[in-house]
């Protein structure tokens, strides 16, 4: 079946309980996503699931709606504590965690289940808390969650369903051994469902999930390409005394209301922010050493537009979701084809048109082969026809630096997700009894 045909697939046609048919009324969903009409007819026998799509394809839908389901249909056993969790999702940021909270606070509004997130880099007193208090389903990055669960703060004994989102990107950033810390403390894959969702269903991931799953039904959209097929893609090759004036030029002429500028490193994120404000256009910065609350602020005032552009490194735009963003700038190519896919996938999402603009420049040029041969096939590129350049270009803004800091990277895990295990300071003595 085509995936024409599986968006045809309407959530009416479904074995869903009111609550979660209520749910998805007020979300205004309707029809399935291809991802959902193959996950969900299984998942919601109870089969474990193993899913494959594009970034932006309904993913967290189709497994909130399983584990609301499930949770409803199988009440918790008579002699659970308040603090075991019945659901476990695990995402491999935070931002991305917050999401997927957000998304399930609409859907399981009607339900009665009781939600708890749990993440590294703020609120560390007031998460410890709620889990303490009991929640149904725990959603949340792997480091935080395993903090609070060797303190002894929640137990996974009457685990009914896990989840594990971005299994792809798990392995990126090197949570994998905690991932299997987890599994292998709550109930055993034969008592409990599981789902898997990850955008690559590689090698690595599928061995996982044979691991710690109960004999998964594989299931993947028929996607033709890595990238998403409505994301209109162009690259450019110009000098480096030509990408600034170029990138302001393609901003003036397309005026995007909503456009992410990806670079390799923190100076250059910098350096570009710096030239968009000069010269006009609103824009903030997101590097991997911001501070989660300023994080959630920046984020919160990019999707209502105060800014006009997001300018981001690698490490700071993983497992992002932020609607109608309809340009990505490449302003550096990233150094390998899967950051180049998640990078353009932060457009077009959801069955929305997009574009993504690359730049190679003489010193990302070089990646260019990799991220083709990731892809499968040539990207279209264009000339640097000088009336693409702007005329006039201002001088840039001054950007107030922060002074120490250990920088960014490009490759690794983000060093301010702030979801490793919280070490206790000791108190100094005072010299008072």
């Amino acid at each position: 079946m085509t995936d024409e045909h599986l968006s045809a697939t309407h959530f009416s046609g479904l074995d869903l309980p009111a609550p979660v048919r209520q749910g998805l009324e007020d979300a205004g969903f309707s029809h399935c996503t291809p991802i959902q009409a193959l996950a969900l007819p299984h998942a919601l026998t109870g089969k474990d699931v193993a899913g494959q799509a594009q970034t932006g394809t309904g993913k967290t839908a189709a497994f909130l709606i399983t584990v609301l389901t499930h949770l409803i249909r199988h009440p918790a056993p008579t002699d659970r504590r308040p603090n075991q969790v019945r659901a476990l999702i695990l995402a491999p940021t935070r931002e991305l965690a917050i999401q997927i909270h957000k998304d399930a606070l609409v859907l399981g509004a009607h339900t009665g289940l009781t939600l708890g997130l749990a993440y590294g880099g703020t609120d560390y007193d007031k998460q410890r808390k709620q889990l303490a208090d009991g929640v149904d389903i725990l959603i949340g990055t792997p480091g935080r969650i395993i903090d609070y669960f060797k303190q002894k703060v929640f137990d996974l004994r009457q685990t009914q369903v896990l989840v594990l989102d971005e299994a792809d990107r798990m392995f990126d950033l090197g949570f994998i051994k905690d991932v299997r810390f987890l599994l292998r403390r709550m109930t055993p894959a034969t008592e409990r469902q599981s789902m898997l969702f990850s955008a690559t269903l590689s090698w690595r991931v599928m061995e996982l999930a044979y691991e710690h799953m109960n004999s998964p039904v594989k299931v993947q959209t028929q996607d033709e390409q890595v990238t998403a097929e409505r994301v209109r893609q162009v690259i450019y090759y110009p000098g480096n005394e030509e990408k600034i004036p170029l990138l302001l030029g393609i901003m003036k002429r397309s005026n995007p209301d909503r456009s992410m500028v990806f670079v390799n490193t923190k100076h250059m994120a910098e350096k570009v922010t710096a030239w968009l404000q000069g010269n006009g256009i609103p824009t903030a910065l997101l590097s991997g050493d911001v501070p989660q609350r300023k994080r959630q602020r920046l984020l919160a005032q990019f999707e209502t537009s105060v800014f006009q552009v997001l300018v981001a490194t690698d490490v700071a735009a993983r497992g992002l979701h932020i609607p109608d963003v309809s340009h990505v700038f490449n302003f550096d190519l990233p150094q390998s084809g899967e950051d180049y896919v998640h990078r353009i996938g932060r457009t077009g999402r959801a069955g929305a048109e997009g574009d993504a603009v690359s730049f190679a420049c003489e010193d990302s040029a070089f990646y260019l082969p990799e991220i083709e041969s990731y892809i499968g096939f040539k990207i279209a590129s264009e000339a640097v026809d000088p009336q693409l350049l702007l005329e006039h270009v201002q001088p840039p803004a001054k950007i107030e630096r922060k002074r120490g800091g250990s920088g960014d990277r490009s490759k690794g895990r983000p060093p301010a997700d702030g979801d490793k295990p919280r070490r206790r300071r000791r108190r100094k003595p005072t010299g008072k009894n």
